[in-house]
């Protein structure tokens, strides 16, 4: 029996409650660290070609990507300048200009006014300065990410080192392009699924597909790296494996790694420099949809990878909607107390220091102005 003394060090709780059952702090959430942060949008063979564009809505906002006639990739708000109609749904290939459907006002690719019916009545200089209104864009990778916040830090400031990572871990990265994209339903604040996802203390006990046959738990650490959690671990023996894999392809070919980007997105390479994300969608306080994206070079079919998307949404996925769901429903049970994270200063994957990071940046965006 040793004698030296355990060392203390500090308690952390998890958080309250409330942060996954209040109405107020989901909308604060919505109004506020949404339209702040990097939020996906798409991937960059969405807009291949220039007048090719598609739509989404970030943090209630509808908006829309499309490469110019200069193949310069934009978002704007979408909403006309005139009265405010929609100016695109869906998306869609080979546009010359942007009309708008009510009055046919209608804008260049790069986003100016062009020409109106009758226009001609408008002083010239209030026409010249009429423009969509664009949103900060940047491309990652080959994936697309906006920010509401015109004066927010590039990427790089809040996830350094993670391309330089990913381009080594998936050495053709920019040649990949979707080849499927599965989602689920998850009836949870969207950061019980975060929380979840950000952690393996689970693993051996609900993952037994992915603790025995991807990956060996013990080697499992997940690291802050700026406003990303990075997940490092190695392949299951090669006789384990679910799939099979060449470990001569390249120096990672054997290894596992995630980079989850705070708030909403991550990027996973499974062994065999196998790409594919995470993409988490809060439609309330209590609802989340995750989308989960395969990719190939060039969306070549492959057998491996669509059977490895199919596995890990019968297998990991799916325990981990229960777990999620069953989480939820505790969070709304008067009973609960918030317990001390497992902190470990050595890391591993038995350790909650990664949760504890998380749920710091999860207080910090309730409490921003």
């Amino acid at each position: 029996m040793s004698d030296s003394p355990i060392q203390e060090h500090e308690v952390v709780h998890a958080l309250d409650a409330a942060y996954y059952t209040s109405e107020a702090l989901y909308q604060k959430e919505c109004s506020g660290l949404f339209a702040r942060t990097w939020q996906y949008a798409g991937h960059v063979s969405q807009v291949a070609k220039p007048g090719d564009y598609f739509s989404f809505d970030i943090a209630g906002q509808g908006l829309f990507c499309i490469r110019d006639s200069n193949n310069a990739l934009h978002t704007f708000y979408n909403v006309c300048q005139h009265r405010a109609h929609q100016l695109v749904s869906g998306q869609g290939e080979g546009k010359k200009t942007l009309v708008c459907p009510y009055h046919a006002w209608t804008y260049r690719l790069d986003g100016h006014l062009l020409r109106g019916p009758n226009t001609e009545v408008v002083p010239e200089s209030v026409r010249e300065s009429i423009c969509l209104t664009p949103v900060r864009t940047q491309e990652f990778c080959g994936f697309i990410f906006v920010n509401l916040d015109d004066n927010a830090d590039p990427m790089e400031d809040w996830f350094p080192g993670v391309e330089a990572e990913l381009r080594e871990f998936v050495p053709r990265i920019d040649d990949l392009t979707p080849l499927e994209t599965i989602e689920a339903q998850e009836r949870c604040n969207w950061k019980v699924s975060v929380e979840n996802y950000s952690e393996c203390y689970h693993c051996r006990i609900n993952h037994r597909t992915f603790s025995t046959g991807v990956v060996k738990p013990d080697t499992y650490d997940i690291q802050p790296q700026g406003y990303c959690l990075r997940h490092t671990t190695e392949c299951q023996n090669l006789e384990k494996m679910t799939y099979p894999i060449d470990l001569g392809a390249n120096e990672h070919a054997g290894d596992y790694s995630s980079w989850y980007l705070w708030p909403t997105f991550s990027f996973q390479v499974y062994p065999g420099n196998v790409l594919n994300t995470y993409h988490w969608q809060p439609t309330a306080v209590d609802a989340v949809t995750i989308a989960r994206g395969w990719f190939t070079a060039e969306g070549i079919s492959s057998e491996v990878i669509h059977d490895l998307a199919i596995q890990d949404r019968e297998t990991t996925v799916e325990e981990d909607i229960h777990l999620v769901e069953s989480q939820q429903r505790g969070f709304n049970n008067r009973g609960y107390r918030p317990g001390p994270l497992v902190v470990d200063p050595n890391g591993g994957v038995n350790s909650e220091h990664s949760i504890k990071a998380l749920q710091q940046w999860m207080r910090e965006a309730v409490t921003s102005p």
